[in-house]
C-alpha cells in the first residue's frame, strides 16, 4: 500500500499536535513535517514535495489560502484546509479540493479526507482542481470579449504609456504594470499573476500570456511558470541540473533543466 507523504501546518502548538497525534494512528500516512506558519509551509512544500497537505487556513501572515496560491502549479500538493470556522469561501473548496474539516477535528473527517486524497492521487486531477477552487473563491467572472477591448486599450501600442495586463474580477477591472508583476503560475487555461504582494487570476494560456508580456524581461522557466528577470534577488542551486530563484523576500520558483539555459544566459550579461 503506498503512503501518503504527509505534511501538516497550523499555527497553535495544541491543534498542531493532536492532528500529528490523530494522523500517526492511520497506517497510509507518513508525516514528514510539520509547520507552524504559512512561510514554514511553502518552504517544507518545495523542499519534500509531499503528496498531502493538512493545511490551516486562518494564520497570521501568509494564511492557507495564501500558501496555494503562492506555490507554483506543478508542485502544488493535495490540499485539506482545517479552519475553526465555517466560511462562505469552504463551499468553493469542498468542490474543488480534497477537503476541509471544522476544529475541533473528527477521526472519521480525517479518514474520509484521506480517502479522498488517495482518489484523487490516483486520478491525477489535483493541480487543476486547486486552481479551479483559487477562481471559484476570487469569483472570477470572465468576459473575454470585454478584457479583449480594454486589452486593446491598455495593454500596448502606446509608447508612452506602460504596458499592462487586464484581470477582470467580478464587475471591477485591474490594470497590471509588467513591471509589477514578479511571476506567473499556469494551470490549463488558468494563469496566476503575482504581483504587489498579491495574485490575481486570469483565463488565458501560459503560451498566450507571453505572446502580450515584454519578451525583454519575461522569460519561461518551467512549462506552468514565467519570471519577471528583474525579480530575481538569488539563484540557489538543486538537484539534476534544476534550481531555485528567490523573488522578493520570500517567494521561491524552480527552473527545470528545460530552461536554464535562460537563466545562464541572463547571469552571463
Amino acid at each position: 500500500m503506498k503512503k501518503l507523504r504527509t505534511i501538516i501546518v497550523d499555527d497553535e502548538p495544541l491543534a498542531l499536535g493532536l492532528l500529528k497525534a490523530k494522523l500517526a494512528k492511520i497506517p497510509e500516512i507518513e508525516l514528514i513535517g510539520q509547520c507552524k506558519n504559512g512561510r514554514e509551509a511553502i518552504q517544507a512544500v518545495i523542499e519534500h514535495a509531499p503528496d498531502l497537505v493538512f493545511l490551516d487556513i486562518q494564520m497570521p501572515g501568509i494564511d492557507g489560502l495564501e500558501v496555494v496560491k503562492k506555490l507554483q502549479t506543478d508542485i502544488v500538493p493535495l490540499i485539506v484546509f482545517t479552519t475553526a470556522y465555517e466560511q462562505y469561501a469552504l463551499d468553493a473548496f469542498d468542490v474543488h479540493a480534497v477537503d476541509y474539516i471544522l476544529k475541533p477535528i473528527d477521526d472519521e473527517r480525517i479518514r474520509r479526507a484521506i480517502a479522498r486524497a488517495s482518489e484523487r492521487l490516483d486520478a491525477g486531477d489535483a493541480k487543476n482542481r486547486i486552481m479551479g477552487a483559487i477562481g471559484a473563491i476570487n469569483a472570477i467572472e470572465r468576459d473575454d470579449e470585454g478584457s479583449q477591448r480594454m486589452q486593446a486599450a491598455f495593454g500596448g501600442g502606446q509608447d508612452n504609456v506602460e504596458r499592462k495586463v487586464v484581470i477582470k474580477d467580478k464587475d471591477e477591472i485591474t490594470l497590471l504594470t509588467h513591471s509589477s508583476i514578479a511571476w506567473v503560475d499556469a494551470a490549463g487555461d488558468y494563469c496566476c499573476l503575482h504581483a504587489d504582494g498579491e495574485t490575481h487570476i486570469k483565463r488565458i494560456t501560459l503560451k498566450d500570456l507571453l505572446e502580450e508580456l515584454d519578451p525583454t524581461i519575461f522569460k519561461r522557466i518551467h512549462r506552468s511558470t514565467i519570471v519577471n528577470l528583474n525579480y530575481i534577488n538569488k539563484v540557489i542551486p538543486h538537484t539534476k541540473g534544476e534550481f531555485f530563484l528567490l523573488l522578493g523576500e520570500h517567494e521561491r520558483v524552480k527552473v527545470s533543466r528545460n530552461y536554464r539555459e535562460v537563466i545562464k544566459a541572463f547571469l552571463a550579461n
